[in-house]
C-alpha cells in the first residue's frame, strides 16, 4: 500500500528582484550650453511621448527636458486599443514606490555628468505624478531648485518635518486649475495640514482650466522661474 505524504497547503510569497527596461523622451540635447534640466512625471493613464508634447516651448538649446515613462501599462479600455501608463496601485505598493524613486534617481544620475554643474534642476510632476515626484526626493534626496506639483497633492503619508531642512532652500510650487473635477476641499485641508505640522510651504497658483497643463499657465511659470 503506497505511504501517502502530507501536502503542504501553506502558500508562500516572495520577492525576487530583476532587471526591467525603462523608456524615456526627451526635448533637447545633453552638453555644457544647457542651463536648464527639466524632469517631467506624466499622470494616470498617460504615456511620456505624449505627455512631452506639452513642453514644447521649453524646447531651445538652453534646456533639456527629459520625461521618464511609468513602468507600468494597461489597456484604457478593454483588451485592446489605446495604451496608458500608471505609477502604482495600491497592490504592493512600498515595493512599486521604491522602484520608481530608484528609477527617477537613475534618470537624474544619467544626465548629471553630461551637463554643468550648476545647471538649474527642475522638477515637475503633473496628477499622479506628483507623489511619484515627492516620494522620490524625500527618499533619495537629490539635489535640484524647483518643485512644481501641478493638478496634484503631495501625498499625505510622507514625513515633511523629518525632511524640513533639506527642502528648506527649495522652491516648492503648486498649480491647479479653477475647474479641476479630481481636486477637492478635502485635498487643500490635507494639504494645510502638511504644510503646518511638516514645516513646509508651497506657492499656490490658480489658471483658468481644469486637470491639465494650458500653454499661458506654462509660459507664466517659466517666466517666474528665469
Amino acid at each position: 500500500m503506497p505511504i501517502l505524504l502530507p501536502i503542504n497547503k501553506t502558500m508562500e510569497h516572495h520577492k525576487l528582484n530583476v532587471t526591467k527596461t525603462a523608456h524615456y523622451y526627451t526635448l533637447g540635447t545633453p552638453g555644457p550650453d544647457v542651463r536648464q534640466l527639466w524632469i517631467v512625471c506624466h499622470g494616470y493613464a498617460q504615456l511620456a511621448s505624449d505627455f512631452l508634447q506639452n513642453f514644447q516651448l521649453l524646447n531651445n538649446e538652453k534646456t533639456l527636458v527629459v520625461a521618464p515613462e511609468a513602468l507600468n501599462h494597461f489597456y484604457k479600455k478593454g483588451f485592446s486599443g489605446d495604451v496608458g501608463a500608471t505609477w502604482m496601485t495600491r497592490h504592493l505598493r512600498e515595493d512599486e514606490i521604491a522602484d520608481n524613486a530608484s528609477y527617477l534617481e537613475s534618470i537624474l544620475n544619467r544626465f548629471k555628468p553630461e551637463l554643468p554643474s550648476d545647471v538649474r534642476i527642475i522638477l515637475l510632476g503633473f496628477s499622479q505624478g506628483t507623489a511619484t515626484i515627492c516620494r522620490w526626493i524625500l527618499r533619495y534626496h537629490p539635489n535640484f531648485h524647483d518643485l512644481i506639483l501641478w493638478c496634484g497633492m503631495p501625498p499625505e503619508d510622507l514625513d515633511y518635518q523629518a525632511h524640513k531642512d533639506y527642502l528648506s532652500d527649495k522652491n516648492l510650487y503648486l498649480l491647479y486649475g479653477s475647474t479641476d473635477p479630481f481636486l477637492t476641499n478635502q485635498h487643500f485641508e490635507q494639504l494645510r495640514e502638511i504644510e503646518t505640522t511638516g514645516g513646509v510651504d508651497f506657492e499656490e497658483s490658480t489658471f483658468e482650466g481644469g486637470h491639465e497643463i494650458p500653454g499661458p499657465a506654462l509660459t507664466a511659470l517659466i517666466k517666474k522661474l528665469n
